[in-house]
């Protein structure tokens, strides 16, 4: 067998390692579903309302805003999926069974692709299930199967970008307490985005930010592939920022994991 046919198979048994762990296991997945799932129903029916009348999406009531929020959403489920994967990988490297794989005939690139591609099949099902309340509480997109396709694939590298980012993070914390606090603010940065109101409805330095963080060119994109409102230069910018996030992500878990195994 060839070094890299090994490298897969070892990463497969990685792979079913962690979603059989899931499933024994389901707290964090269930986390990563009912965070979005509340976001979805408290600004849908508590603010709703409001919020669409002051951004001229709903004037006769919360209907219209829903398809303005549930992109937004739908997207912070990938960054909730993030909390698990640091989580996952911390407790892997503190409980010690890092070094027992270590010991074993396995290839050292296994662990980490297996744990990414295993958080990354969890929320792609997270994001599946949000969608799916979405749908269910009014959310109306016009998309067609190409364009629904498009929003699936820009989802999926987002999840993958910030999938690798957060095993880096569970790599470097000491606690899986810290690795579960770390990546909080990712969850919550699409609120300071486009996510529940447009950028130019905010203050100038908070739009200056808002305009110009990660989260943003793709919510976007992603409302404008589901909604067909005008998506611009929004689509390149996401593809760079998920291209940009998956690069350092994966250098900086190669790196750390690499370190970890001189201590």
């Amino acid at each position: 067998m060839s070094s890299l046919a090994h490298a897969a198979a070892d990463s497969m048994t990685m792979l079913r390692r962690n979603l059989t762990h899931a499933l024994r296991y389901p707290a964090m997945t269930v986390s990563v579903v009912a965070m979005p799932v509340m976001m979805l129903l408290l600004f849908t029916y508590a603010f709703g309302g409001a919020l669409g009348a002051g951004i001229g999406a709903a004037p006769g009531g919360d209907g219209a805003y829903i398809d303005y929020l549930a992109p937004g959403i739908i997207l912070m489920t990938a960054t909730a999926g993030a909390v698990a994967t640091a989580v996952g990988v911390c407790v892997d490297m503190t409980e010690g069974i890092v070094n027992r794989f270590r010991t074993m005939s396995i290839s050292r690139a296994a662990f980490l692709t297996g744990h990414v591609a295993g958080s990354v099949v969890q929320t792609l099902i997270a994001l599946a299930l949000v969608t799916g309340v979405a749908l269910a509480i009014g959310f109306r997109p016009d998309a067609t199967a190409v364009e629904w396709l498009a929003a699936f694939g820009l989802l999926a590298f987002l999840t993958l970008g910030l999938t690798w980012l957060s095993a880096g993070i569970g790599l470097v914390a000491r606690t899986p307490e810290s690795a579960s606090n770390t990546p909080l603010p990712l969850t919550f940065l699409p609120f300071l985005g486009s996510a529940v109101v447009p950028t130019d409805s905010m203050p100038t330095a908070l739009r200056w930010f808002a305009e110009y963080q990660p989260f943003t060119p793709a919510i976007e994109t992603l409302r404008g592939l589901l909604m067909g409102t005008p998506i611009g230069n929004s689509g390149y910018l996401a593809l760079a920022w998920c291209a940009g996030l998956t690069l350092v992500g994966y250098l900086w878990s190669r790196s750390a994991f690499g370190r970890s195994a001189k201590r």
